[in-house]
């Protein structure tokens, strides 16, 4: 303990190091639960199956890559401490100390660090998942304060446990393995080669040669450091331009399935049930059972005429009929005439659509109802993936009718549990005539809110009990859940950021060491105190280069190949995850001259002792 705090710096780095890379991946994986798209790929009446399955994509890989940046951290982290400690190795085994038990020494300095860090990420990490679960409270929207997973708290700290000790024992007994005689000679750094091939023989870039002179010479470092913060920078691009894309492209989806400016007319128990249904995609919610066929839920000829007489304000009329049914899946055969399906039943919420007035635009697999085909039908991905084994290879049943379905839509209206037929053809099953639902769509160039009073009025005048209401309030309701998701899921690379300069500062702190007596030579010389910092700070630049550009070309291949289908990338959007980026090259570029500005602090005498 004595020899651990006499190093308080090199050691609250690892300990600092380690306690975000656990604190991060337990948070992760609490909150992911919570919402309800963990590693359980569980939708708990949350989001759709086919947004959850997308969301656990991040998850898992996001976590893996925390997994691996944290080996890679402790890994690097070690090595650096025992690179520095290769002196008192010297002379532990001078006075006699067998390699055992100088292994077991600093083995032992491992544990008391590893113990530390992974309890401290622990308390931070369930911290953080209780500050979030507040956060979205507060912000309108239904998170449970559910007990703490022991079992997976304890998965969390014993698998980062194990990691640290199994990459940082590597380094230890590398490092007692030295010979003594060559331990203590004030020439030996280990892993340093011998001097690289070429020389300074002009005075032209002289800062950068003695910076790529360092970078050669200790090759080790040097390719640990860019390995580690490759994974930093992939996990970050992942994290940041792929939250971003992702984030734009499924609120996309959600503003196409929903309808931007469209306001439903109905009865105020259907205009209630409806909102219901689609807030179910952010908060679980206690559906009051009301018959749907009932006559007083009926759209009249009047409302319908009312809206066509607004033709100037409103750009398209949507009659539908919703219902609540239940539904069989319909064996079906693939073209080799294998069969698929196993007659599943459950229940769904049917909406007759005429599909030539369909305002929404859901995003597709397959493809949507076309007029004058009847007997076709459309399912929600939730619905897809808990009932189908191949949906567009089947057909489902309503009321004994079979309807084939040709397409899977991404749609939040009773959380993704939907299905799509020809109005008429519903009709026609049901013994029902009128629709019980109008959707409406209000122009842009139009006073929206002069428009919303007038329809009102007008549908009071028409029937007292029936009501406008306006789809913006719970699409953006939706977008807003989204956007609070992927935001905190963004947060995860500015901490990776973080340990990254760490790092960054551990490394600047050996290549001092290495060139301690160098440094004081030129400083003897007349240099100047930023000469050193130009030195140091060109070697943190050079690397910080190399791995990000192979980190962020890394990252954006996954994030666009695997980890978001269809992705949505414009030009704002490219610019947006450009500046995120260098902001975290930058930021992390000057944590790292940290080192560099303390050592050029110092007086030649103390520099050179």
């Amino acid at each position: 303990m004595n020899d651990l705090l006499r190093r308080k710096l090199q050691t609250s780095l690892i300990i600092v190091s380690l306690t975000l890379c656990v604190a991060s991946t337990l948070f992760l994986l609490l909150f992911s639960e919570k919402i309800g798209f963990g590693i359980s790929l569980m939708t708990e009446s949350k989001l759709t199956t086919g947004f959850s399955t997308i969301f656990s994509r991040f998850i898992i890989f996001t976590g893996f890559l925390i997994f691996v940046v944290g080996a890679v951290i402790i890994s690097f982290m070690v090595y650096v401490m025992m690179s520095q400690r290769v002196r008192d190795i010297g002379l532990m085994r001078a006075t006699g100390c067998p390699n055992d038990l100088v292994f077991g020494y600093f083995l032992t300095e491992l544990l008391v660090v590893t113990t530390i860090g992974c309890f401290l990420g622990v308390v931070l990490g369930i911290a953080a998942d209780f500050a979030s679960t507040s956060l979205f409270n507060s912000f309108g929207f239904q998170i449970s304060q559910t007990p703490i997973n022991f079992w997976l708290v304890l998965l969390v700290f014993g698998l980062f446990f194990a990691f640290a000790l199994a990459f940082g024992a590597k380094p230890i007994l590398d490092t007692t393995k030295v010979n003594p005689a060559t331990a203590l000679s004030p020439s030996y750094h280990f892993g340093v080669s011998k001097e690289s091939g070429f020389k300074v023989t002009s005075k032209s870039g002289l800062t950068m040669k003695l910076a790529l002179r360092s970078l050669f010479r200790h090759k080790s470092a040097t390719t640990r450091i860019i390995i580690c913060l490759v994974a930093v920078f992939l996990l970050a691009t992942v994290g940041i331009a792929g939250g971003i894309i992702a984030d734009q492209t499924t609120k996309s989806w959600i503003e196409n399935a929903v309808g931007r400016d469209i306001v439903l007319i109905a009865h105020q128990d259907m205009c209630n049930q409806y909102k219901l249904l689609l807030s179910k995609f952010y908060e679980t919610n206690d559906m009051p059972r009301i018959i749907y066929t009932d006559a007083k839920y009926s759209i009249s000829e009047d409302i319908l005429n009312l809206l066509s007489s607004m033709s100037s304000n409103i750009s398209g009329i949507d009659p539908r009929l919703v219902l609540e049914m239940h539904v069989k899946e319909i064996v079906g055969y693939k073209i080799n005439y294998t069969e698929v399906g196993d007659s599943r039943e459950g229940d769904s919420l049917v909406i007759g659509v005429e599909p030539e007035k369909v305002l929404s635009n859901c995003s597709l697999d397959g493809e949507f109802l076309k007029e004058n085909q009847p007997w076709e039908a459309v399912i929600g991905d939730s619905l897809a993936l808990g009932m189908f084994t191949e949906p567009l290879n089947q057909s489902i049943s309503l009321s004994g009718k079979a309807f084939e379905i040709v397409g899977v839509c991404l749609d939040p209206i009773n959380n993704g549990n939907v299905t799509y037929v020809p109005l008429e053809n519903l009709q026609t099953i049901m013994g029902v005539s009128e629709p019980n639902v109008v959707l409406a769509k209000i122009n842009p160039s139009a006073n929206r809110t002069a428009v919303l009073n007038y329809m009102r009025a007008q549908v009071k005048d028409l029937n007292s009990e029936f009501d406008v209401l306006d789809l913006n309030e719970v699409l953006d309701k939706n977008l807003s859940f989204l956007d609070y998701i992927w935001s905190t899921i963004m947060v995860l690379p500015a901490i990776s950021l973080f340990s990254a300069s760490l790092c960054l500062i551990a490394y600047a702190m050996l290549t001092i060491t290495e060139q301690r007596q160098e440094f004081g030579v030129l400083r003897a010389l007349g240099a100047n105190p930023k000469t050193i910092i130009k030195i140091v700070s060109a070697q943190s630049l050079v690397v910080l280069l190399l791995s990000c550009a192979a980190g962020i070309a890394f990252g954006i291949m996954t994030t666009l190949l695997i980890l978001v289908p269809e992705p949505i990338v414009t030009g704002f959007t490219v610019a947006e995850i450009s500046a995120w980026l260098l902001t975290a090259l930058v930021v992390t570029f000057i944590f790292s001259l940290y080192p560099a500005i303390r050592f050029a602090r110092k007086p030649i005498l103390e520099i050179m002792t």
